[in-house]
């Protein structure tokens, strides 16, 4: 959600806290918009990142309630690099079957699918997320610097307070039960302010 993190997509260089370098888009022009939304469905930690040590959120359309996002308004070249880079591809991706069918499986990997998850403003909404359900796998903690990200990014794209950050992702499938209420707003009120 944090803009400054989509810009290293868009033009290229290693983001802070990362281990990779990212090639950037061919098209690296600014979004032609930037809005706060909220999709429907959830969002759950699980897996293990080698660069955060812990869980990565992933989004499921089917779970209950609502998940905090923000719309960038790319092309859809520029949407594709940025997806082909998440995946460690070429760039190139097709995005014809997303948007005819609703979701598309590109790989067997924790963001290799693609997901329509509706209209905004009569652009569609683009996101990638897992190939599977919340409820297929086991859930794993997220570590402290990752949700100082994310709780940079709520703060950012929404405007909300720590104590608005901390109630939403309290009830998170693997967030909740591994953090305390204590511990996650201490990581949100020491969390970075790069708004």
């Amino acid at each position: 959600m944090c803009s400054a993190r989509l810009r290293y997509y868009l033009s290229g260089g290693c983001p802070p806290g990362a281990r990779r370098v990212l090639p950037g888009c061919r098209d690296t022009r600014e979004p032609a918009a930037i809005r706060p939304l909220m999709l429907p469905g959830g969002i759950y930690f699980a897996l293990n990142s080698s660069q955060w040590t812990g869980g990565v959120a992933l989004y499921d359309p089917h779970l209950p309630g609502a998940t905090a996002a923000r719309a960038y308004l790319l092309t859809a070249g520029q949407f594709a690099d940025v997806v082909a880079q998440e995946m460690r591809r070429e760039p190139g991706i097709d995005l014809d079957s997303i948007l005819t069918s609703g979701t598309a499986q590109l790989g067997p990997g924790p963001y290799e699918t693609l997901v329509h998850t509706g209209e905004h403003d009569g652009h569609p909404v683009l996101t990638f997320t897992a190939p599977w359900a919340a409820g297929d796998v086991s859930t794993t903690s997220p570590a402290a610097p990752y949700l100082a990200v994310l709780a940079d990014g709520l703060r950012e794209a929404h405007g909300w307070s720590a104590d608005r950050i901390v109630g939403y992702l309290a009830t998170r499938p693997g967030i909740a039960g591994a953090w305390t209420v204590d511990q996650l707003r201490d990581v949100v009120t020491s969390a970075p302010h790069r708004a």
